[in-house]
């Protein structure tokens, strides 16, 4: 530093030397300045101190003059501002790092796939990446200082989210949530997490937020609840199916036990015990098949046959089902052979079972008709009927494993639900396309395509046997749609003495029930025109309704289906195959 003496009244050269080297032409340039044409200097520099230290000082003043204009004096004011400059410098500092830190983190939050935002507690957005601008459509300077409403959020959206600030700011802890929006990206589902925002004394002053996509895992976990409901259904019904054929076997034989002699009733029991066993034999067979073309585990044996073959052994194997029917069945082939390379028992299996469908799914006296035609060297082949059709979003998972379209007790026609997805394995190991078209109520198509060129064995299924306990004799009503069911329960009951009727369906099991007053009902659950729940409480309606003992008869055995049967009106609820000493039992302790 200068002294006094040196200063006042000495050359303004003395006061150059003390400045340090990096300030002094700015500030020899600001002196000549303001000597040549100004009044008035300001100056901020460093001046050197006694311990080779530096000072920064402001330096003020104002040129004096004569008349003439002449400056003759240089009077100023030097002050101390080390202690400021000390200060802006630290600040400057502070201000670059967080800068520094700022670019840091929006490049970070600009390249994530989560959405990142803040709030202030009036719930405005004081700040949200580029995710969420992109998602919104939307710059920051038309989204900062907005509300969730004022950006397009429906108001139970906005309103939620206000309650959720709200919530953060008094519990002073974490928030987590899960929502649908429709934004740039379409209809998504979002997971988000709002966590306080502190300042130094403790208070809660915003609440910042991330947002994760979680549309794709949502999807994934839905598809796997779905695969699991799926395969327990299927298990339900597999237990369902597989009892129907053993119900008349298990009377069949019981009938063979009490028949003696009598060779025509034991012929019968035999007859239906044998198709019984054939349709068990079956469920297994698609079960095996489904099975193995799953997992690329079926060999085609392929040879050359023509077309009119497998549709003759489709027809076959269908034919008396569309005959029981009374469908009109029409088949319009080339009267030229159209020739494939082919398993010729696979895929006559295809169109017996698209044939089968159409029978179960057509009411009675429906029309059926297969066609075929050669296109692109390409054997063509649908199968189109005139029954309740399929309803259009059923359609895109109508060929899915385990898939059926109508579980209705009304329209109870049997099936696991696989001889699609095996119908389409089938075909596509023969190189082939088969496609669903259908309007609900108006029928179905289903066109096959196959290259000139395309599907196994039947394995043999066990027979369970029982023996049984004959109840004493009564009047009995037993009521099936499956008619070798209904006659060999009532063969089996005549054997034991009762007096027994049959109905079909449950409109006719109402009217036969009011003519012949059964003192016990068997009621299948699963039946056409009226189900049996409500055949049984059609009955209970009646005068004479209340003396009957009414037993569910079903291939339904859960808590929930017995609870059904009771809410029905039903004394009991029996599983099919039907135990004898468990109806004995039962009617015993249901005695009126």
């Amino acid at each position: 530093s200068l002294d006094a003496d040196t200063v006042s009244g000495g050359p303004i050269a003395h006061v150059m030397e003390s400045i340090h080297p990096d300030d002094r032409q700015r500030v020899s340039d600001l002196v000549t300045r303001t000597v040549a044409a100004g009044d008035r200097y300001d100056a901020e520099y460093r001046v050197a101190q006694p311990d080779a230290s530096w000072k920064w000082v402001n330096a003020r003043g104002a040129v004096q003059r004569d008349e003439n204009g002449t400056p003759v004096l240089f009077p100023g004011v030097v002050i101390d501002i080390t202690d400021r400059k000390q200060i802006e410098s630290d600040l400057d500092r502070v201000t670059s790092e967080a800068d520094h830190r700022r670019r840091h983190y929006e490049a970070l939050l600009s390249s994530t796939p989560d959405l990142a935002y803040i709030f202030d507690l009036q719930y405005r957005f004081l700040y949200a990446n580029e995710g969420l601008l992109r998602m919104w459509g939307k710059t920051w300077e038309e989204a900062a200082g907005k509300t969730c409403l004022e950006l397009g959020y429906e108001p139970w959206h906005a309103e939620m989210h206000a309650r959720e600030i709200d919530e953060v700011k008094r519990t002073r802890t974490l928030l987590r949530g899960e929502v649908p929006f429709t934004g740039t990206f379409g209809r998504r589902i979002y997971d988000y997490i709002l966590a306080p925002v502190f300042d130094a004394h403790g208070n809660v002053e915003a609440v910042a937020g991330t947002t994760r996509d979680v549309t794709e895992r949502k999807e994934a976990e839905d598809a796997v609840r779905d695969a699991d409901r799926k395969k327990d259904d299927f298990i339900a019904l597999l237990a369902h199916e597989l009892r129907n054929p053993l119900a008349p076997i298990r009377t069949g034989l019981q009938v063979l036990k009490l028949a003696g002699s009598d060779a025509a009733t034991a012929a019968n029991a035999r007859a239906m015990m044998e198709r019984q066993l054939t349709h068990m034999v079956r469920l297994i067979d698609d079960l095996l098949d489904v099975s193995r073309v799953t997992r690329n585990q079926m060999e085609l044996r392929r040879a050359r046959v023509t077309l009119a073959e497998v549709v003759g052994n489709a027809v076959e194997a269908a034919g008396e089902l569309i005959e029981s029917a009374g469908h009109d069945l029409t088949l319009d082939l080339p009267p030229e052979p159209i020739v494939l390379d082919a398993d010729l028992t696979r895929l006559a299996q295809v169109f017996s079972n698209l044939l089968t469908n159409s029978a179960k799914y057509t009411l009675p006296g429906g029309k059926i008709r297969l066609a075929a035609s050669v296109r692109d060297n390409r054997a063509v082949v649908s199968v189109s009927d005139t029954g309740i059709g399929i309803p259009d979003p059923s359609l895109p998972t109508i060929f899915d494993m385990f898939n059926q379209v109508d579980r209705s007790i009304e329209r109870s026609s049997g099936g696991l639900g696989i001889g699609l997805a095996l119908d389409k394995g089938l075909v596509e190991m023969h190189g082939g396309t088969i496609i669903a078209e259908s309007t609900e109520g108006r029928g179905s198509t289903f066109t096959v395509s196959i290259p000139l060129a395309p599907p196994l064995t039947h394995p043999d299924g066990p027979v369970s046997e029982q023996s049984s306990t004959p109840p004493p004799a009564r009047r009995f009503l037993v009521v099936d749609d499956n008619r070798d069911g209904a006659e060999s329960m009532v063969m089996m009951l005549k054997l034991m003495g009762n007096d027994v009727r049959s109905a079909h369906d449950g409109l006719a099991a109402v009217e036969t029930a009011e003519n012949f007053r059964p003192q016990v009902i068997l009621m299948d659950v699963g039946m056409p025109l009226m189900n049996g729940l409500d055949a049984a409480r059609r009955i209970r309606e009646q005068p004479w309704g209340k003396d009957p003992v009414i037993i569910a008869m079903t291939g339904w055995g859960q808590e929930s289906d017995r609870q059904n049967s009771r809410n029905a009106g039903c004394d009991g609820h029996l599983v099919k195959p039907v135990d004898f000493t468990e109806l004995e039992k039962l009617l015993k302790s249901t005695k009126k």
